[in-house]
This record gives C-alpha cells, sequence and structure tokens, in this order.
C-alpha cells in the first residue's frame, strides 16, 4: 500500500488542473468549488458526532483536498501558493497565542478566548474602518449561522427584544404575512418565508438553543420517525402507492407515540 505526503498531494491536484489532467478538475473556479468546502466541512462535523473516527479521517481528508484545490487555482492565477497558506495560518497562531509562544503564562480556557477576542479586534483595527456594523458578519456563512451572527451584532448596540415572549409575538406576526402572501406573487411568499425563518432563529437564540443543532436534531427524528412508517408498511406488504396520507399519517401519529415511550422509559 502507497503511503503519500503532503507534497505527493500537492503535486497530484497540479496534474489533475495541467493540460493533459482531468476535465472536471480543470474546469473548477474559486465560486464553484466554494460549496464543496462548506458541504465537506458540515461532514467533518457528522462523523465527528458519530464517533467514527475512521470516518473523520476520510473527511478531513476531503476537506484538506478542498483546501489545496483552491491553493492550486490561486498559485495558477499567480494570487498565492499552499506554503503562503500554511504561513499565514501559523503566523497568526503564534501571534494569538501569546501565553505560549513568548510569555508562558496558564490561562483557562475563557481567558485564551479573550485574549484572542482583543488580538483580533487589535489586528482589524489595522484594516481600513467597515462602513457598517454589520459588515463584519460573513456573507458565506450558512444562512442560519448568519442569521443567528446579524440578530448578535445588532444585539450589541441595543437593537433586540429582551423577552422569548416577544419573538413569539413577532413569529406569529410572520406565520399571518405568509398567510396573506398566498394570494400574491411566489417571490413575495418566498420573502415572507425568509422573515418567518429569521424570526425563528431569533427565538432561537433567545431561548440558548443552536438553531443548526436544533434543526440537525429535528431531521434525526424526522428520518428515524419515517423510517418506523417504511418498516410498519413492509410489515403488511405494503408500500406507499398502497398508501392514502390518512393511512400514512396514523403511522407517523404511532412513531411519535413511540418516541415519547422510549423518552420516559
Amino acid at each position: 500500500m502507497s503511503t503519500y505526503s503532503l507534497d505527493d498531494l500537492l503535486a497530484i491536484m497540479s496534474t489533475l488542473r495541467s493540460e493533459n489532467g482531468c476535465n472536471w478538475d480543470k474546469a473548477q473556479t474559486f465560486e464553484t468549488l466554494a460549496p464543496y468546502a462548506i458541504e465537506e466541512a458540515h461532514e467533518v462535523a457528522e462523523a465527528i458526532a458519530e464517533k467514527n473516527f475512521s470516518h473523520v479521517c476520510d473527511e478531513l481528508g476531503d476537506l484538506l483536498l478542498q483546501v489545496v484545490f483552491q491553493a492550486q487555482i490561486a498559485k495558477e492565477a499567480g494570487l498565492f501558493q499552499f506554503a503562503d497558506v500554511v504561513n499565514a495560518i501559523s503566523s497568526k497562531m503564534v501571534r494569538r497565542h501569546p501565553h505560549v509562544f513568548n510569555q508562558q503564562s496558564a490561562l483557562t480556557p475563557e481567558e485564551v478566548s479573550q485574549q484572542w477576542t482583543a488580538i483580533k479586534a487589535q489586528e482589524q483595527g489595522d484594516k481600513p474602518k467597515r462602513r457598517y456594523l454589520l459588515d463584519a458578519v460573513p456573507s458565506g456563512l450558512p444562512a442560519l449561522t448568519r442569521a443567528e451572527k446579524l440578530q448578535k451584532q445588532a444585539s450589541k448596540v441595543g437593537f433586540d427584544w429582551h423577552d422569548p415572549r416577544a419573538v413569539i409575538l413577532k413569529l406569529r406576526e410572520e406565520l399571518d404575512e405568509i398567510d396573506h402572501a398566498l394570494t400574491n406573487t411566489p417571490e413575495t411568499v418566498k420573502e415572507e418565508l425568509g422573515d418567518l425563518l429569521f424570526c425563528v432563529v431569533n427565538l432561537a437564540r433567545h431561548l440558548n438553543f443552536d438553531t443548526e443543532q436544533a434543526l440537525k436534531e429535528a431531521n434525526v427524528k424526522f428520518a428515524r420517525r419515517f423510517g418506523f412508517i417504511e418498516d410498519s408498511l413492509i410489515e403488511q406488504n405494503k408500500t406507499f402507492a398502497d398508501s392514502n396520507l390518512g393511512e400514512l399519517e396514523y403511522l407517523w401519529q404511532k412513531a411519535k407515540a413511540q418516541d415519547y415511550a422510549s423518552r420516559k422509559s
């Protein structure tokens, strides 16, 4: 079995992008690859949550490939190289850990976090000032994460509710607006739906729940209950095509009851 090094990976990527390389790889750009980087990061997180560490290893490799791929495109464009990426992050880690590389002082995790934030703010002080407060929140974040960060930024200057019940009232208002929009254009409905989702994120924030994690758990629950429906149909020698919505809803309620019973036991 061959053992490859990081230099081998860089060479492989260079070959794939070369004149005689892979047409798919040669067609990629910064923009077309960006969604893959996000997807691979999520797959790393999923493998960690499952504690499947051989899978974590594979997914980290996929994520590293995205870094190497983008760096190769940048090299071809004369922008930067992989070595520049390594140098930039290494310099940042040394700079933001003075308690390790300079003073040699033991800080608590909380103190390290505060120090990191202070150093980061100092570094950003050297950059051109942003015109708007919310410009500090990257636009490339996943929508749920960005919504939460936008709200937190606005909250810093007092633009926020102080009671989750006030957010619930706003949530009901947004639901009513969707109801009224259903007779309007699809674009209007989509806009109102976006407002509703933004408000849901706000409610989760006020209740101190992570929206992404809550939705992940809801996805797992939905998949589990839907699997119960499929198993039940198989036991009855039936398919979805043989069943009406009423029968499927009955099985869904049975799946819910089973969930509640297992939660109490």
